[in-house]
């Protein structure tokens, strides 16, 4: 064993050291190549009768017609078409281009560059030293707060529409929060659990209600198979919020079941118009249970006092969770930025401003969209409605689109309730960036931009959505190249066809201005070594 255990090291770095000699002799083995490839066809320039066959190809090239010309450069700009079309539709599914990932993941490593799975190079700082990023896995999913309801409103959806507006991804997610909310500190799972636990992993939504109709018929005070009718069955928000006091009537002590049950009984009431009553019951959800803040229940109760017009008391929330200390939210930032764009907006004015400079309030106020815009750059474009929006899933990636979707949906009316507030946000949001040159590299108010948001967002969010990306890539060198190689060919195909002679004599005088080189060389390596050294030298 130490026989092995001391051979393994000497093994490595023999590996290593033949791996290092491998990528120091790419670089020189390509002018090392070229240099003999010259050599051997001096060499062998008399013996393969090298000059009879140039000049046969030759005659064989001007016997060729136009049309064959015309064929042969059609063809090659219907390939590098199929290869633009390819590239295109890769980098606008995936975000990266499939020639430029498969020379970096599998060339790359073999000429001695940086592995892909190294950040070195793509997220390089400033001063050239590589700042460590998040990978995909580490970019935390949160579950919206304000997620609907999938019977009564994403089936709505479905039915109207024929798209489904949950990925599988978002559902998966969905399907381990209940497992681990509602059976996760349970010591000893009961029939009905095992069965309902089962059911929250079933993929088809019928099957996953057959299981909640049969943990009822095992056990007729089963309330999470109530949870996962009304979330599922319910085709319409009053019978949801039945089902739900259903469920709070036999739930028990179970501090996860009755939180959950409880906000979306508040959730219901405020889709239901009775907006008051929703607001009491998630002030006392809050009060109940204290230590439960990272369920972002003050995210409902921003939304439904904005719905009251109480900006008093969103501001007293504000003061609260608006906290250097806790994690921040596009609901947090940009509620802060419309209250105090609203203070101002009504009587905003560019050409005003401009001429006599921005009051404190008003300074104030650009600041705060400053700073809502450096932590989710997505949401203005919904806001201003310059994308369409879409149902929001189930689960949000903080800084990213997904997040964007959600707090439009809910917050859009209350942006265009507050006279003016789009108006200054138009006028101003586009000014972060200029800020913030380099965002994934350096913030200002926050932490850089995660690089992984682009990945999970649209793993989060359906495919007949255009994920937003920031920053805006830009396109890879491989498709600016097949574009340009698709026109060029193109272009000489239809010359070719149009002009054929005048072609001819113009492909004549590329190739022979084009081995004109070649030619010169071998006279020069003629006139400095004598013919019967390279004749002996064949021979041998």
């Amino acid at each position: 064993m130490e026989d092995t255990a001391g051979s393994n090291p000497q093994s490595l770095g023999f590996t290593e050291k033949l791996k290092s000699w491998l990528s120091w002799s790419w670089t020189y083995v390509c002018f090392i190549w070229f240099g003999m490839v010259l050599i051997m066809v001096y060499v062998l320039w008399s013996p393969l009768k090298l000059q009879e066959s140039l000049a046969s190809a030759a005659v064989f090239l001007n016997t060729l017609t136009p049309k064959f010309y015309v064929a042969l450069t059609g063809t090659s700009s219907l390939i590098s078409g199929l290869i633009l079309i390819f590239e295109w539709w890769y980098f606008r599914k995936y975000g990266t281009s499939f020639i430029e990932q498969v020379s970096v993941s599998h060339l790359r490593p073999l000429l001695g560059g940086v592995e892909s799975s190294s950040a070195t190079g793509l997220f390089a700082s400033v001063n050239g030293e590589a700042e460590p990023r998040p990978s995909v896995s580490e970019c935390k999913v949160w579950r919206n707060p304000l997620n609907l309801f999938r019977g009564a409103e994403y089936n709505r959806y479905t039915w109207v529409t024929g798209k489904e507006p949950l990925t599988y991804y978002d559902m998966n997610l969905s399907a381990q929060d209940h497992q681990t909310f509602f059976t996760g500190d349970t010591p000893q799972l009961r029939p009905e659990d095992a069965v309902m636990q089962k059911a929250w992993r079933e993929r088809n939504p019928q099957a996953r209600i057959r299981a909640a109709y049969q943990a009822i018929e095992m056990n007729q005070e089963c309330a999470t198979a109530y949870v996962l009718l009304a979330e599922e069955e319910a085709t319409t928000i009053t019978e949801a919020e039945r089902l739900f006091k259903k469920a709070l009537s036999i739930a028990g002590k179970d501090i996860n079941l009755l939180v959950y049950i409880k906000r979306r009984l508040a959730m219901c009431a405020r889709k239901l118009g009775r907006i008051k009553e929703a607001v009491k019951m998630m002030r006392d959800l809050m009060k109940e249970f204290p230590l439960l803040g990272m369920l972002n229940i003050h995210e409902n109760l921003l939304e439904a006092l904005l719905e009251l017009q109480a900006y008093a008391d969103v501001q007293a929330v504000l003061a609260k969770y608006d906290d250097i200390s806790l994690p921040k939210s596009a609901t947090i930032c940009y509620t802060s930025a419309l209250l105090k764009a609203r203070a101002v907006s009504d009587k905003f004015s560019p050409e005003a401003a401009s001429r006599r400079g921005l009051s404190t309030a008003e300074m104030n106020a650009v600041e705060a969209i400053h700073r809502a815009v450096e932590f989710n750059p997505h949401v203005p474009k919904y806001l201003l409605e310059m994308k369409s929006l879409i149902l929001p899933p189930e689960h949000i990636l903080k800084r990213g689109d997904s997040e964007a979707v959600a707090y439009a949906f809910f917050h859009l009316q209350h942006w265009k309730r507050a006279e003016g507030a789009l108006n200054l946000l138009h006028c101003t949001w586009e000014g972060t960036f200029r800020i913030i040159p380099y965002p994934l590299e350096k913030g200002h108010l926050f932490y850089p931009y995660p690089g992984c948001t682009e990945t999970a967002d649209r793993e989060l969010l359906p495919s007949f959505h255009e994920v937003s990306v920031y920053p805006k890539k830009e396109l890879p060198f491989f498709i600016l190249f097949t574009a340009g190689l698709c026109s060029f060919t193109a272009m000489l195909a239809m010359l070719t066809h149009q002009f054929p002679e005048l072609m001819g004599v113009f492909a004549k005088a590329f190739f022979s201005t084009l081995f004109a080189p070649l030619g010169f060389f071998a006279d020069k390596m003629e006139s400095f070594m004598p013919s019967s050294f390279w004749h002996q030298l064949t021979r041998i």
